[in-house]
């Protein structure tokens, strides 16, 4: 770039007019010429890497930063990735952005120098509440399955407690109180403790529900914004907490000492909701999967033991089968004694003849007399085998049906047994689903406020209504504005929601500022 001798454009010269473009060139070119590849030492600002993965930081000492930016080609090739806070020799070549009229440094490889003051100091607070036993797993606690009541410490005109009241919405709503603190700056880290202490300090049964769990929340920032959660008050208090407790502070990258101390991290305030409730439409669909599944369960068992029945009756056989076969011998030996009687007859008839003539009337009294007693004797054997014969299978028959029978009846008592635990299951099932239900919450101690027919559910609403009714599981109560009680009403029976379905916004409430 050329000027006059004195520096001084003379109107009417012949002095060349720069582009800005041509500035912008000219000092890129003495930039990269004078520098060209530099090694700079200095601790890690914050640290931005989008969807197009460059990798965006600064570089900063007591006096000055720098920005820095590596390609994602040289990203994926770092052995060290920056993060913030540390101290870092980053090497690379300086340029200029001529979009924003600044220098830059392009880095390609980034070497460890040694942690910055503020994650120094970080460090050594972690190690010494760690070592007092303040981050053991000893001292974490389950987080309850469905808080009827949880507290929220953070900022309420911030963004992060309108994403947790809309995730508890649509999950499972619940009633909600917050605790307003500062989320940053020299008040944040006593007020966070004062709001943990404090919601511990609560006595069931008092005039704000205890909450059964406490969500400590705000959005991201950089490590000096977050640094009130890494105050030993805050750890100490998160730590002491009978509550459990959910720390869900800054984005999925950032981590303060608040989330060692906690019973559970969060990575967002909107993940911390949804850690404290599961889904209501979920747990509904369950309930009907599983009532499905013992009705389809229960007919199964039945026919089950219904073919089995049938199974081993067949393999028993039918009576008249077991005495049909002493039945044919019997007739079989039937028919062959009177053709033998009546041979034996003409065979004894030819041989008294042949003796007829020398046989005296004594003789023949005395063998006939013999021959009955031999005819009788016979007789009496066939009907004797024929007796042994019909009560054997009168036995076979009711042994068989003795052994149908105990297995009827173990069929029976089995079935018994299996249909009582299922019933029992079944009132589980309907005993879980009406402790959930609108009367029993009444009964733990909840009310209902109304201003007429409408529901009142924000403190405007109260303070310009004349009259508030108040519904208890026992009764109905009338107060004035002025919060003299007036006549209650006469009947003590709970009217059903005006809305079609009671469940639905179950968890809506009104500001608590």
């Amino acid at each position: 770039m050329e000027l006059f001798e004195d520096d001084t454009p003379q109107p009417g010269g012949n002095a060349h007019d720069y582009t800005v473009s041509e500035i912008s060139g000219s000092v890129k070119r003495v930039l990269e010429g004078e520098f060209g590849r530099v090694r700079v030492r200095g601790e890690v600002g914050r640290v931005s890497v989008p969807r197009s993965g460059h990798m965006y930081f600064d570089l900063k000492d007591d006096r000055a930063v720098i920005a820095a930016v590596s390609w994602k080609g040289q990203v994926s090739k770092m052995q060290v990735r920056p993060e913030e806070g540390m101290e870092v020799i980053a090497s690379g070549r300086l340029t200029t952005f001529p979009g924003q009229s600044k220098y830059q440094l392009i880095v390609d490889t980034v070497e460890p120098a040694g942690a910055g003051a503020l994650m120094a100091m970080l460090e050594a607070r972690k190690r010494a509440l760690a070592a007092e036993g303040l981050f053991a797993d000893d001292l974490k606690q389950a987080l309850p399955w469905l808080p009827g009541v949880i507290g929220v410490v953070t900022s309420p005109s911030g963004a992060v407690i309108r994403d947790i009241l809309h995730r508890l919405r649509d999950r499972f709503p619940r009633h909600v109180l917050i605790w307003p603190v500062a989320v940053q700056g020299q008040s944040c880290a006593p007020d966070v403790a004062r709001a943990i202490r404090g919601f511990n300090a609560m006595a069931p049964g008092g005039p704000l529900p205890r909450p059964e769990l406490i969500i400590v929340a705000r959005g991201g920032g950089s490590i000096e914004d977050l640094w009130g959660f890494n105050e030993e008050i805050v750890v100490r208090a998160a730590a002491e907490s009978a509550i459990p407790l959910i720390s869900a502070v800054g984005h999925e990258t950032d981590t303060t000492l608040i989330d060692f101390a906690s019973d559970r991290r969060a990575p967002t305030p909107t993940a911390a909701a949804e850690m404290a409730v599961p889904v209501r439409r979920d747990l509904a669909i369950w309930l009907g999967e599983a009532q499905t599944r013992m009705r389809r369960a229960i007919r199964s068992r039945i026919d089950a033991w219904r073919q089995r029945h049938s199974d081993l009756a067949r393999a028993l056989g039918r009576p008249d089968a077991l005495i049909a076969p002493a039945q044919q011998r019997f007739d079989l030996w039937a028919e062959r004694l009177n053709p033998a009687l009546r041979s034996a007859s003409l065979r004894n008839r030819a041989s008294f003849t042949a003796l007829e003539a020398r046989m005296s009337p004594g003789f023949l009294s005395r063998y006939l007399a013999n021959e009955s007693r031999q005819i009788v004797t016979l007789s009496q054997r066939f009907k004797a085998a024929k007796l042994r014969n019909l009560q054997q299978a009168r036995k076979s028959h009711a042994d068989a049906q003795a052994k149908i029978a105990d297995l009827s009846q173990r069929m029976v008592r089995s079935q018994k047994n299996q249909l009582g635990q299922l019933h029992e299951q079944v009132r589980q099932l309907e005993q879980m689903r009406q402790t959930l239900g609108y009367s029993e919450t009444l009964k733990r101690g909840y009310a209902i406020v109304r201003s007429g027919d409408q529901l009142v559910t924000s403190s405007a609403v109260a303070s310009a209504a004349k009259t508030l009714e108040l519904e208890f599981a026992d009764g109905r109560v009338v107060i004035d504005a002025g919060g003299r009680s007036a006549a209650p009403k006469a009947t003590a029976k709970p009217r059903k929601s005006p809305k079609a379905n009671p469940d639905e916004d179950a968890g809506d409430q009104g500001s608590l500022f």
